[in-house]
């Protein structure tokens, strides 16, 4: 194992979907010395207060799961907050993390960071090949900033900054509302709170036929956590991309159309109403599946399925708001 269980491990985001899977994974390796601050605590965007952080707490290894997310309308609405905001987290962390001589970094991005016309299964060395997909084109671009920053570092200073890009992830403390967040839970709140209304219709954004991959949190942190584990020469190769990205993807492999989510989580729910396209709304990317043979070489296979995933979240978010089959 590259991380001894006492190394000093930082999980920035731990609050977070991403951050706080990977935390339950090391916790329950046995990594013992974590270090978390949250946001009330730490602002990542304040420079002088990562560097006061970083330098003093001395983390051996870095784990960059936060970041300012939201779903389509969120990214529509705040496109200058999501590109600022995280463009600032990166570059704090990632120049604290090489000023403070951490051992490595995993820098968490996002399946959007890739060209919206991409062949299927989109691989790694497809990224920067074609136009953004304009409805979270800001939110990707300082994404792909990121990889960037990880790269130019290994290229000039021998770092090993790894950047994993995850596909549309789902799990314990999604966020759950109509107005921010992904379409998964925003279909899981909505048809929740439908059964609980007796509401005869639930609308669902766009045309149903854009194709998705989901992959449960829990697996997406055993990923990453795997992947920081490697040994050396396998990490040093990962993150020596030469002219390439330092990149990794993330994801199960397989997808469905949002048609076909919808009406899995309508089964699930228990909601008996029926299901209304919006085609006045985005329909975003007509298909993100990652291709995600690097992974499996290094011995890493997703074990959640989607429709236990499903069962698990739906029981959640009921939980949440105190509703009993």
């Amino acid at each position: 194992m590259a991380m001894k269980k006492d190394a000093r491990i930082y999980v920035a985001g731990h609050k977070g979907l991403a951050g706080s899977a990977i935390m339950r994974r090391l916790q329950q390796s046995g990594y013992r010395n974590l270090l978390t601050r949250t946001h009330a605590e730490l602002e990542l965007i304040d420079g002088g207060a990562v560097r006061e952080f970083v330098g003093r707490e001395r983390p051996e290894y870095i784990f960059l799961a936060a970041a300012r997310v939201g779903g389509v309308l969120a990214n529509a609405t705040y496109p200058a907050e999501f590109l600022v905001e995280n463009l600032a987290i990166e570059l704090n962390v990632i120049r604290e993390a090489f000023a403070s001589g951490v051992e490595r970094l995993l820098f968490l991005g996002s399946s959007c960071i890739y060209p919206r016309e991409c062949p299927q299964p989109i691989r790694e060395e497809y990224l920067l090949t074609g136009p953004l997909e304009e409805t979270n084109r800001a939110y990707a671009l300082a994404k792909i900033a990121g990889i960037e920053l990880c790269g130019a570092h290994n290229r000039q200073y021998g770092t090993r900054y790894l950047a994993a890009m995850p596909t549309n992830l789902y799990g314990p403390g999604d966020n759950y509302d109509s107005e921010s967040s992904h379409v998964l839970a925003a279909l899981v709140w909505k048809m929740v709170e439908a059964r609980r209304n007796g509401a005869g219709e639930v609308s669902v954004w766009g045309s149903g036929s854009p194709r998705r991959e989901f992959l449960h949190s829990d697996d997406m942190a055993s990923a990453c956590v795997s992947l920081m584990n490697l040994p050396e020469s396998d990490f040093v190769n990962l993150c020596d991309a030469g002219t390439t990205a330092p990149l990794v993807n993330i994801g199960c492999g397989e997808d469905l159309t949002i048609a076909e989510l919808a009406e899995q989580i309508r089964e699930l729910s228990g909601y008996q109403g029926r299901l209304v396209f919006d085609r006045s709304r985005p329909d975003g990317t007509p298909r993100k599946l990652l291709n995600i043979s690097i992974l499996r070489e290094h011995g890493w296979h997703p074990k959640i399925t989607l429709r236990d995933g499903l069962r698990q979240v739906i029981a959640e978010y009921e939980s949440r708001v105190g509703l009993s089959r």
